[in-house]
């Protein structure tokens, strides 16, 4: 058993290609062909426990791994897994993971459920005593007929503060641009036996009576940004205007947590409350003109604002 502390960055294939050329995590990569087959019963059990299964081949070396799901700020997952070589694509499940304890007599009802394949490209970047392993994942995640490219950094901290891999990120953000990365690849791949989403709301967020205000403040801005991206995805493939009003909604509660806790940060988050100020002023000019569209009756009027929309939408 071990802790994993990663930071996930998506970006497009042409500016992955731009960050490998660049050299900056060193001349030479490890490149490997990898195929991940995630398990899970037909009812989602392990999902709905918190827990991935997968077993991963790499040439002909097969490990299982199982995940407890940990929380996500801002792209930075930090999670409990269990590893082990294993024979072939059938799981081993005993006792010396949760999974049986967890779900019980569901542990016998595991089938494959979907495919991960990516060519993985790995680095060790080291510096000022923190040692960071850079994986970039070139690939898909297929489910029956459906897949969802995947083209992601993932910044594994080895030694050091977590601080350190933001550092890097912005290095790597200089030359080409980069998003953070909120969903781990088992949830893109769950989400592939779902219905396409139009956009997504804020998950629930429970904050214990005993929590201190920095880990509260955390916790709320993190569901914010984590909500803000889903949708700012689902808007840059659809246009939709419900992703667009629920990224809105997103702003706005990270803007009303930096003015609830201002008395804590004080001027420290000056900078963030100006851009998210800024960006809440950008999507409100895009909602408003959805609404009125909504509301306009056919004719001259609603094409002049279905044409503002279209602006806006460009702008945004």
């Amino acid at each position: 058993m071990g802790d994993e502390i990663e930071l996930k960055l998506e970006l497009s294939p042409a500016d992955a290609a731009r960050i490998v050329a660049s050299k900056l995590f060193g001349e030479k990569a490890k490149v490997a062909e990898q195929v991940s087959t995630y398990f899970d019963t037909d009812k989602n059990s392990l999902a709905k426990a918190g827990l991935s299964l997968r077993i991963r081949r790499t040439g002909n070396m097969r490990v299982q791994t199982i995940k407890a799901g940990g929380g996500s700020s801002a792209g930075l997952f930090a999670r409990t897994e269990w590893e082990r070589a294993v024979d072939d694509d059938t799981p081993v499940l005993d006792h010396a993971t949760p999974l049986l304890t967890v779900i019980g007599g569901d542990a016998g009802k595991v089938t494959p459920r979907f495919i991960v394949k990516v060519e993985r490209c790995k680095w060790l970047v080291e510096e000022d005593g923190t040692s960071i392993e850079v994986v970039l994942d070139r690939g898909a995640v297929n489910a029956g007929d459906r897949s969802d490219a995947v083209c992601e950094i993932e910044l594994e901290l080895k030694a050091g503060s977590p601080a350190a891999l933001f550092g890097l990120a912005r290095k790597i953000d200089v030359i080409a641009p980069i998003r953070l990365g909120v969903l781990t690849k088992s949830e893109r791949g769950y989400r592939l036996a779902e219905p396409d989403l139009t956009s997504v709301k804020a998950e629930p967020l429970a904050l214990g009576a005993d929590i201190g205000a920095a880990a509260a403040f955390k916790q709320i801005v993190q569901s914010g940004i984590r909500q803000f991206r889903l949708n700012e995805d689902l808007l840059l493939s659809s246009r939709n205007p419900d992703a667009v009003h629920q990224a809105r909604v997103a702003i706005r509660r990270m803007r009303s947590a930096f003015s609830v806790f201002r008395p804590m940060i004080g001027d420290d988050g000056a900078g963030l409350r100006e851009e998210l100020k800024w960006l809440a002023a950008s999507f409100g000019e895009a909602r408003d003109l959805d609404v009125l569209l909504e509301r306009a009756p056919s004719g001259a009027l609603r094409d002049r604002i279905a044409a503002a929309r279209e602006k806006s939408y460009d702008h945004l």
